[in-house]
């Protein structure tokens, strides 16, 4: 992967992955019923600008398996840049011209609110029309479910898992075995530690990759609906067993785990100390799977990566089976424009979508490969089984969060971890946050 294309999967990554939250929505998104109703000419596909996996799969499928579709309802594909996806749909919207397939909004929130006035296709009950329903990852319904108020208003075309990546080399040679359970996890690093390796690496510049630590343990000691409690106003952060999550991860900082000044450290230079052997552990999505198998970036070789969820936690209500997830920028398909032809599409995109971006792009995608992909490396194929089993899914710290929770959030993450904010503090300055949207 060259560094230009590697800068873009970042690019997307910080975009899609901090738990992006509501803009303020336009009136126009739900005005202007019009008549909307003619058949499309085209199968025109609204895009971010910053990502070109799907365009670039769409285009091959147009050419391949899918040009008898795309001869009836040509492809035509249109981008902008992610910042201004939301008032251009708002604006389409509004002029009842969205067009046949496009990349749902920043927050399900947009999405949710064009749906109810009649702009989403009813995508399950399509899909299910179509014959076609079975053809997507049950791992990546239960995610895009839990995102959009238990329906299915977008296309998983990224699936992304989470979980420990670790490195079997350093494990091996000190003697550290696959932790289960957290206290095993924290045993595990206290060894790496005391043998001079540092155990994880972390961005806390972002800060995401910090309190992705505090969900993962929160849907382990209470449970999957962890977050959406407190989303629900069922409990709140600043309850005791919310701040024991802060706390336990808080705890890691003390000790040193994830080395010094972790505060300054970015999402690359995180990369890179796991990618180079100067870090036993890695909290990541598997977007990683790319850097692993970039043999220029992956100094360690992707057959010395594997691959762990977030353990379990003594006495928790959660599963190891359940993993955070997400879909990526999710693609939508409007209502109105939802004919014959734009079916036969959709059912082709269904059959073929997995494997042709697989296999062209190494992206994992919420659809079945139907045909048979050779993956770069074993942890790969271990990430892809995983996914193919998986029966639920978790989101992450921030996916139910306001923008300004968000940021909060991430921004003192850090300070969590280096002793500057106590757990107590920092979970009552989201909390505070979470009470002021």
């Amino acid at each position: 992967m060259s560094p230009r294309t590697a800068r873009h999967r970042r690019t997307r990554l910080s975009l899609l992955t901090a738990g992006t939250a509501s803009m303020a929505l336009l009136a126009t998104a739900c005005g202007g019923s019009g008549s909307g109703t003619a058949s499309p000419k085209q199968f025109t596909y609204l895009s971010v600008t910053e990502n070109t996996t799907v365009k670039t799969a769409l285009t091959t499928l147009s050419k391949g398996q899918c040009a008898d579709q795309n001869k009836a309802l040509p492809l035509k594909v249109e981008t902008v840049p992610q910042s201004g996806l939301d008032q251009k749909l708002q604006l389409l919207a509004g002029q009842d011209a969205l067009p046949v397939q496009f990349a749902a909004g920043n927050a399900p929130s947009l999405t949710q609110k064009l749906a109810k006035s009649g702009h989403v296709a009813d995508l399950e009950s399509e899909l299910k029309s179509l014959g076609v329903y079975d053809q997507l990852q049950p791992a990546a319904v239960s995610t895009i479910k839990a995102l959009y108020g238990g329906k299915l208003e977008v296309l998983p075309y990224e699936y992304n898992i989470e979980g420990v990546f670790y490195n079997k080399q350093l494990f091996e040679k000190n003697g550290v075995k696959v932790p289960g359970t957290w206290d095993e996890l924290v045993s595990a690093a206290a060894k790496l530690e005391a043998k001079g390796i540092q155990p994880f690496a972390a961005s806390g510049q972002q800060g995401w990759p910090l309190t992705r630590l505090i969900s993962g343990y929160l849907y382990r000691s209470l449970g999957p609906d962890a977050l959406k409690d407190v989303a629900d106003g069922k409990a709140k952060l600043t309850d005791p067993q919310y701040v024991k999550a802060a706390q336990e991860i808080a705890d890691l900082g003390k000790k040193g785990y994830f080395g010094k000044g972790v505060g300054s450290i970015d999402y690359d230079t995180a990369m890179n100390e796991f990618l180079t052997g100067k870090a036993g552990m890695f909290y990541m999505g598997s977007w990683a799977l790319a850097n692993i198998a970039d043999a220029e970036q992956d100094k360690i070789g992707a057959d010395n990566v594997g691959f762990m969820p977030f353990p379990a936690v003594s006495g928790g209500k959660g599963s190891v089976d359940q993993y955070p997830s997400n879909v990526g920028l999710g693609i939508t398909l409007g209502a109105k424009s939802f004919d014959k032809k734009t079916g036969d599409w959709v059912s082709c995109i269904a059959k073929n979508y997995g494997s042709t971006a697989l296999k062209d792009q190494g992206s994992i995608s919420g659809f079945k490969v139907n045909t048979p992909v050779t993956d770069a490396n074993k942890v790969t194929t271990q990430v892809r089984d995983t996914i193919g089993s998986s029966q639920q899914s978790v989101l992450w710290f921030e996916a139910l969060f306001s923008t300004k929770a968000t940021t909060v959030s991430q921004t003192n993450a850090a300070s969590l971890v280096n002793g500057g904010m106590s757990a107590e503090k920092f979970m009552q300055t989201v909390q505070d946050a979470l009470a002021a949207q």
